[in-house]
């Protein structure tokens, strides 16, 4: 395992990122969740190696030690990733976004066709201008605040994300299973991250997302509740939408409406679950991405 490492991007910024797994293996960036940082992943590397999978994390600006680019999209992550995957030499590579990571990996499927080998969104958002969508629909009330305040704009957002924080960490401090707070999230969830070798994971990487403020989580809600800067339609490359279908945290309704829309679209449905995956589902997905 390589962490704590950092590359500039073509704007000056600096980009840190971590690998796991197989570092002889074939290259799978893996995209963190909102609020997250490169140390969010599997408990056990040992997945991601019998997968045969160099799994690649980076901070998303504003997260970890990656510089803050205030005011990003979405689709601005492909030239973060260019920069990243250039400097680590790799040409081809899978990529897998969880949670508020899916839409950035559906940019990178839709604007790096030539690079990018396959793709999966797992529980991840829709499009907020999505036709046809109510994007609220099934959310967890404290889930439809959240983006609320970040539709009143960074400075109500940020006063608020801030106080989310520090109130998410003393609870991680507490315990770690309690990251999700009250939100109604299915038993399913709950029993997942009751699990104690997950709590470490768990720890490292809150405290990593917030080690320079808060600035990742506001950036990334303000970039959802706007235009991504590209369109799902554009995808031509083997893309997989995975969705719980007692979700609360990101409603089954976005799974259903990107798979729809994502061409050639396969689709994998948890009904056991909701947001958070199972050691089977997570060794499966990234056997798929290998290929």
């Amino acid at each position: 395992m390589a962490t704590g490492v950092d590359v500039a991007t073509r704007d000056g910024r600096a980009l840190t990122f971590s690998e796991w797994g197989d570092p002889d293996g074939f290259p799978v960036l893996c995209l963190h969740g909102t609020p997250g940082s490169r140390f969010s992943r599997h408990h056990d590397e040992g997945v991601y190696a019998a997968a045969g999978a160099r799994v690649v994390t980076y901070d998303r600006p504003g997260y970890g030690g990656s510089d803050r680019h205030r005011g990003r999209d979405v689709v601005d992550c492909v030239d973060d990733v260019v920069a990243l995957v250039d400097a680590l030499g790799i040409e081809r590579f899978a990529v897998i976004g969880y949670s508020g990571g899916g839409p950035h990996a559906l940019a990178l499927a839709a604007r790096l066709p030539d690079r990018v080998t396959r793709a999966a969104c797992d529980v991840g958002v829709a499009p907020y201008d999505a036709d046809g969508l109510d994007w609220f629909d099934g959310m967890d009330p404290l889930n439809v605040q959240e983006f609320g305040w970040a539709l009143e704009g960074e400075e109500v957002y940020a006063s608020e994300i801030e106080r989310e924080a520090r109130e998410l960490l003393e609870r991680v401090a507490v315990d770690p299973g309690n990251v999700l707070g009250d939100f109604e999230i299915p038993d399913a969830d709950r029993a997942e991250l009751a699990r104690p070798e997950v709590h470490d994971v768990i720890r490292e990487g809150m405290a990593e997302s917030f080690r320079n403020g808060v600035w990742g989580w506001v950036d990334d809600g303000l970039c959802f509740a706007r235009s991504w800067g590209f369109d799902v339609s554009e995808i031509r490359v083997p893309t997989r939408v995975v969705y719980g279908a007692s979700d609360v945290l990101v409603p089954a309704a976005h799974g259903v409406w990107l798979a729809r829309n994502v061409p050639g679209a396969e689709v994998l449905v948890n009904e056991a679950q909701g947001h958070v995956a199972g050691d089977d589902v997570v060794a499966e997905q990234f056997r798929w991405l290998v290929g």
